[in-house]
């Protein structure tokens, strides 16, 4: 579209100092060092948290060939392809090898709004290669093609985008923070529910086991090996799997409390296999193995039988006796946290943290009566369902927050809204 007279519409090549491609490295992390900068040390405003980097070992030479300096510009090759990173202040970091580092001869902070610009964004993104793991090249961000306002005016922009976005971010904050406190209301209206019912007058009485404290007289305390059964999912090769039979993955479990109905991931699974690693309703799967013991024993229940479906060997299925748990109890029951304190304290960990059929089976867990299981699992989808309902018009807020951002930034740095001194201080 239009832009003021005075301005320029001009490509980054212009404007580019110098690109690099960042440090390539297969040595072991060290306690103290240069911080290396990787993708996931940046958000998506363009900041840069060097506190969660890791440190390695340099050389003199690598380090000055590598080395992020005020005013650096760092784009992921692959991956994550529209975010970025901008270095506010010179620290000992330097940037890992799927980032690209540019020095501009422009002023930076001007740059900074523009590329969280939707326009940057959508310029950056007709310009991706490859297939599934799509990325880009230096050459194709240089092509990108940008308004340049005077130096007065990007200086007027830079400041009144730094006080507007950061109203506007402060707002999404207190949102996203209400949305966190909405969820831990969630933890603890469960965390009561599985563990004292929902009869405030009820009689307790002591379980007989230190972390569970005192439990509803009428419920009882098992052990899981006296419940039900577990069963290690498939392991196989790559070529098993992205075609052919359902396939319940990792991160199908990890991420929802109840199994979807409709899984992404297919294997090439035989009747044999469907029979040994079915997946029917009132099946409960736990993550087994992962990087940390945060990620492990988290469990989803399947509420509906997937028809000739499998599950990962990273998972454990516990299958229990047909008259003891109701699924929509042990949904709540082995999703809630308390179950996984038993787990941290339990478990050792070594390069992986690894959940062992043996100690899910010492795992002990209360059990209601079936008419209560079913009482307490109708009161917690209500109550869930309420919550959920607060929590999905808080993020509907933060979506439109974030667009009005996003167009407010378009507007400003392609001049349809003109900037003054005045409106800038």
């Amino acid at each position: 579209g239009e832009i003021p007279e005075e301005w320029a519409v001009i490509s980054l090549r212009r404007l580019t100092i110098s690109h690099n491609q960042g440090y390539y490295s297969t040595q072991s992390y060290t306690p103290v060092g240069t911080k290396l900068i990787r993708i996931s040390d940046i958000d998506s405003n363009g900041n840069i948290d060097s506190s969660t980097a890791p440190c390695i070992e340099l050389s003199e030479e690598e380090l000055d060939s590598y080395i992020l300096k005020k005013g650096d510009f760092i784009f992921p090759r692959t991956g994550s392809i529209g975010l970025f990173g901008f270095v506010e202040k010179n620290e000992n970091a330097i940037f890992a090898s799927y980032l690209i580092r540019f020095k501009f001869n422009i002023f930076s902070k001007y740059l900074l709004h523009y590329f969280k610009s939707s326009i940057f964004l959508t310029g950056l993104l007709s310009d991706l290669h490859g297939g599934v793991n799509q990325n880009i090249h230096a050459d194709n961000i240089k092509e990108q093609r940008i308004c340049l306002p005077p130096h007065t005016d990007q200086t007027n922009i830079a400041n009144y985008l730094d006080q507007k976005t950061a109203q506007i971010d402060k707002l999404i904050a207190q949102k996203e923070r209400l949305i966190e406190l909405y969820e831990e209301e969630k933890k603890a209206i469960i965390n009561q529910a599985v563990t004292k019912g929902i009869n405030p007058d009820v009689k307790l009485k002591d379980s007989g086991v230190e972390w569970l404290s005192e439990i509803p007289e009428e419920w009882k305390v098992k052990r899981l090996r006296y419940l039900g059964h577990c069963q290690n999912g498939v392991s196989k090769g790559a070529d098993y799997f992205g075609s052919g039979f359902p396939f319940v993955s990792y991160g199908d479990v990890y991420n929802n409390i109840a199994l979807p109905l409709n899984i992404d991931g297919l294997a090439k699974s035989t009747k044999a296999d469907q029979e040994t690693y079915s997946v029917i309703r009132g099946d409960v799967f736990f993550t087994r193995t992962s990087e940390t013991i945060e990620e492990i024993g988290f469990a989803s229940t399947c509420l509906e039988t997937i028809e000739n479906a499998i599950f990962s060997g990273f998972l454990i299925r516990f299958r229990p006796f047909s008259d003891n748990l109701f699924e929509g109890f042990s949904k709540y029951y082995f999703r809630s946290q308390l179950h996984r304190l038993f787990f941290v304290k339990e478990m050792n960990l070594v390069t992986r943290a690894s959940l062992s059929q043996e100690l899910l089976k010492k795992l002990p867990v209360l059990l209601p009566p079936i008419p209560e299981q079913y009482k307490i699992a109708a009161y917690l989808d209500k109550r869930m369902k309420f919550i959920n309902v607060k929590i999905e018009k808080t993020k509907k807020i933060i979506k439109l927050q974030k667009e009005y951002r996003a167009a407010l930034i378009s507007e400003v740095v392609t001049g349809k809204i003109k900037v003054t001194w005045e409106s800038a201080s």
